[in-house]
């Protein structure tokens, strides 16, 4: 619970000083959070993509292609790259590892009781899925003439118009799954068990964007014009401080550069470790083709005939035997 509370804490002080910080600052936040995001990601691709791989490593739950009467499972065990990519999108688009997870729990006898995850799987999917149309939609701000893209993704987003300004079903479920995720945590003993101060803080985080992003839109009803106007300045590098947007701005503002600059350094940066993960990308080729270490350096051997041309005397007066005389 201290960890919760502090991670709480720390997040309500971030929106707080952005908030107190306003106009004067808002630039810096917002260049320092997005400079730490590009420098940090580039430091983590580059240092993965140099990280040595010498084994075939890739996790598979399928039979390998071997004999032609065998039959093979190409997308649970690749045997070529194609097939790994096309694993690898699948995992992707909809989290077939975690829709195929169970858990584990001890319960009276003592019995091992294994259960499907399916809700975890769909709050997950749920808040990813939503979160990328969010971030699609916030284009509009940032690109001029909008992206087709982002103006089609604004109109589906918004297409059951209850209320002006429209209402994006994507903000109602990414605050439901975020809550879900956040209350997994404290209700599972085991969970809670295992939490780290970081997984609370970017959960906390990951709310308060979400819900600043929605007071200002349905609430304090912040100026869309000026917000835009802030975007592509600093877009084009020719940043103007916005005026009349108000303190949630502020605090909204220096949400996402935190955000932004805690990802690479942080477990959320799984987004794009994922596409470089040697037990992902790989395919299991293992018995038709050979790998060999590339840095393995030439050895110099000792074969069996030089060893009995170089002992083969004393071996004969020992009376062992010797394959040449």
């Amino acid at each position: 619970m201290n960890k919760a509370l502090g991670s709480l804490a720390a997040v309500a002080a971030i929106a707080l000083l952005g908030a107190l910080l306003g106009a004067p600052a808002a630039i810096w936040i917002a260049y320092t959070g997005f400079a730490a995001l590009l420098i940090g990601l580039s430091w983590r691709v580059v240092r993965w993509s140099l990280a040595p791989v010498p084994f075939r490593i890739p996790t598979v739950c399928g039979q390998e292609k071997s004999l032609p009467w065998i039959r093979a499972s190409w997308l649970e065990s690749p045997p070529n790259a194609a097939a790994a990519a096309a694993r690898m999108a699948i995992e992707v688009l909809t989290f077939r590892s975690l829709f195929r997870g169970t858990r584990s729990r001890l319960e009276q006898g003592p019995r091992l009781i294994y259960r499907e995850a399916k809700w975890l799987w769909l709050a997950a999917l749920t808040f990813h899925w939503s979160l990328l149309v969010i971030l699609v939609r916030h284009l509009r701000l940032f690109v001029e003439p909008a992206p087709k893209l982002a103006v089609a993704l604004d109109r589906l987003d918004g297409f059951f118009q209850v209320s002006a300004p429209v209402f994006y079903w994507t903000d109602a479920v990414v605050l439901v799954a975020l809550l879900y995720l956040l209350q997994r945590r404290f209700r599972d003993p085991q969970v809670r068990y295992i939490s780290l101060f970081t997984d609370y803080f970017a959960l906390f985080l990951l709310l308060a964007i979400a819900i600043s992003g929605i007071w200002m839109r349905y609430v304090a009803r912040t100026d869309a014009v000026a917000v835009k106007q802030f975007a592509i300045g600093l877009t084009t590098l020719a940043p103007v401080v916005p005026k009349s947007v108000g303190a949630w701005f502020y605090a909204h503002l220096a949400l996402v550069s935190t955000l932004a600059g805690y990802l690479p350094f942080s477990k959320l940066v799984h987004m794009g470790g994922v596409f470089l993960s040697p037990t992902r990308n790989l395919a299991n080729n293992n018995r038709s083709k050979r790998h060999v270490n590339p840095w393995n350096y030439p050895v110099k051997v000792h074969t069996y005939e030089e060893w009995e041309d170089e002992f083969r005397d004393k071996m004969e007066a020992a009376g062992l035997p010797v394959e040449k005389r």
